[in-house]
Formats: C-alpha cells, structure tokens, sequence
C-alpha cells in the first residue's frame, strides 16, 4: 500500500514471517517496558513519584510469602483462562466469551456442590470440576457450532453470550438460588466435603493451583504433541489448506471453542470452590477479560502465559499497597493493562509489516 504525502511516498509491505524464540521474547517485553514507561508518565504527571508507586506494587505482590501465595491466587483464574484462549487463538478462533465462560462454569460448579452433598469430598470435588468444564465448554462451544455451521462471527457471539450469562446467573441469584431467607443475592454454600483444600496454612494457596499447573502441561501436549493440536493450529494458519490436506475444519473449529470454554469453566470453578464457596454476582471480577491481555502477552504459548499471568496476577494484588502507599488508584492497573494489549498487537502488526519512506525527485523546468 503506497501513501501520497508530498514529494514522498510511505510504503507499506508484508514482510515474509521470520520467528526465532529471541524475537518471541523481545516482543512481549517491549510492549511491558512502553506500557510502564507510559504509565510512569502518568504517575509523574499526577504529581507522585513513579518509582515510590512502582516500589510499593513490587513489594504489596512479591514482599513476603503471603503476599506472593495471594498473587498466585490471583493468577490461577487468570492462567486458566487464558490457556482456554491459547486453544481458540491457535485455531484462528478470536473468542472475546471467557468471562460468560468463567460464570456458567461457576454455576454450573455451584449447583453440583449444592445438589450432590451425599457424596465425599474425593467424589464429589471431581464432580464440582468436571460440572465447571462442562458448563465453560457448552458456553464456549455454542459460538463454535454457529461459526462452524453458518459462519456466524465468534466475536459477535461471544460477546452476547458474555451478557447472557451474566445477566442469567443475576436472575437465578435474585429468584431461585438466592440463599434462604433471601438477604443477600447469592446461594447457599456448596457442601464442605466439596471445598478446595488450602495447601499453605495462614493463605489462601490453594489446590486450584495444582489444577492450574496441571492445565498448562495439558495444553501443551494438547497443542505441541497430539494429532488433535496439529490439526487445529493448521486451520488456525490456514482453514483452505487444512480443508485440502482432509482435516475437518468444522469439528476442529467447534472443539477448539468447547476446550477454551472447559479451561475458562475450570476458572470458575476453581473461584467458587476455593474463594467464594457459593456463587455470588461479579464472582469472576473480570478475570474473562484480562484473559485475553495475558493470551497475548504470553505469545499464546503455555510458557509464556504462566508469565503474563503471575504478572497480570501481581497487578491485582500490588495495586492496593500502591494506593495506600503512594496515593495512586488501584484502577491505574486497568491502564497499565491497556497498554500492554495495545503495545503487543503494535508489535504484532510490525512484524508482518514493514514501513519505508521514499523520496521522489522532483525535476524543475
């Protein structure tokens, strides 16, 4: 594409892909050091000392072991879901539904914990995970099926499926969940036996963490070492091409969106079972959305999502001690993650482009 301006010319190419795992990694943390360089400007300009601000964050997430065992806490939502998103991404898939995913896992989780209370906890926390998955993974694979069949657009979809299951799990907590006599909406406690055990007495380091760390291996073999992740990262690069070589890019496209839903649904669950112990409004926090920023941060790779994750994780956490600390609003996290996402999808359009200027000579008569 070739832009008039004056006597020049911008010109803008395609470049031929060129990936080296330096080049993966320089990225990512580039687009971190602009979004906290930006963010410090910000901090300055409101008259505080960027570097007391950005003190007091490290030390709020990373100051002792509590500190670091609650920004792993916060991470395990975060990292769960955004393997989910690793799967759709790979698949060419760009799914915005983790949140709705997160909640219909959650209720899902919830009712088994509250329906199933006969059962011992070594049945039924199986039970209440794999309820979560299956609620996430439904959710998620009703954009899939739409996509596959008609081709409908996933991002449409997803988003009004996020409101949808916002907005139902609100009716079910006002009317027919909500916890006798009716105070407050949320339900009833899940049934003890079904609690995630706290694995470090004095936090909240739970066993959902264990799941987390367990979901990463999974994803990886899932895409890097089986037949089945071969299949959706060729339609992810072309759906023509796979189509050609006999892949089934539909059945693909549908699985892809309903193990992204499972992974978000496991999120839910993992929130409900060892955090909140019932299912209450706004349970989820956002963790759907900032899901996304951490996919990408992380290259959509396992490694590199655990990474983004704990980061994302640390920004949670070290907020509140920044704003005691240095008088800064915790919602300065919120830009900072803004940030991040626009300076990766720059440096993703600056690898497939390249950008010269060329001069014309211009002849005088």
């Amino acid at each position: 594409m070739n832009i008039k301006l004056g006597n020049s010319q911008i010109v803008i190419e395609r470049k031929p892909p060129t990936k080296t795992m330096f080049s993966d990694l320089i990225g990512p943390l580039i687009a971190l050091f602009l979004a906290l360089l930006v963010s410090a400007a910000i901090i300055a300009l409101s008259g505080v000392n960027p570097i007391l601000a950005y003190t007091s964050m490290i030390d709020g997430a990373f100051g002792n072991f509590r500190s670091f065992a609650e920004t792993v806490v916060k991470a395990t939502p975060l990292l769960l879901a955004a393997l989910g998103l690793t799967i759709s991404y790979r698949t060419g898939l760009v799914s915005i539904g983790a949140e709705g995913q997160i909640v219909m896992g959650g209720l899902m989780a919830t009712l088994a914990g509250i329906y199933f209370t006969m059962l011992p906890g070594f049945v039924l926390i199986p039970l209440v995970m794999l309820a979560g998955m299956l609620g996430g993974g439904l959710w998620g694979a009703i954009p899939g099926y739409l996509k596959a069949k008609l081709g409908v657009s996933e991002v449409i979809n997803t988003i009004m499926l996020n409101y949808i299951a916002i907005f139902f799990v609100t009716y079910l907590l006002d009317i027919p969940l909500r916890e006798p006599p009716g105070y407050f909406p949320q339900s009833a406690m899940i049934a003890k036996q079904a609690w995630l055990p706290i694995m470090v007495t004095g936090t909240r380091f739970h066993l959902g963490v264990l799941f987390a760390i367990i979901a990463i291996l999974v994803v990886y073999f899932l895409l890097w070492r089986s037949p089945i992740g071969y299949q959706m990262r060729a339609v992810g690069l072309s759906q023509t091409t796979a189509h050609t070589s006999g892949i089934n890019v539909k059945k693909n496209l549908v699985l892809a969106m309903g193990l992204s839903g499972a992974f978000a649904g496991l999120a839910g669950m993992v929130e409900v079972a060892a955090i909140h112990h019932r299912l209450v409004n706004s349970f989820s926090s956002g963790y759907g959305f900032d899901a996304m920023a951490v996919a990408l941060l992380g290259k959509l790779h396992p490694a590199g999502v655990v990474i983004a994750a704990l980061f994302f994780g640390a920004l949670r956490v070290g907020a509140n001690m920044m704003q005691r600390t240095a008088q800064v609003p915790a919602s300065l996290v919120f830009v900072i993650q803004g940030l991040v996402i626009l300076f990766v999808l720059m440096d993703a359009l600056l690898r497939q482009y390249s950008i010269r200027i060329v001069k014309e000579d211009v002849v005088h008569g």
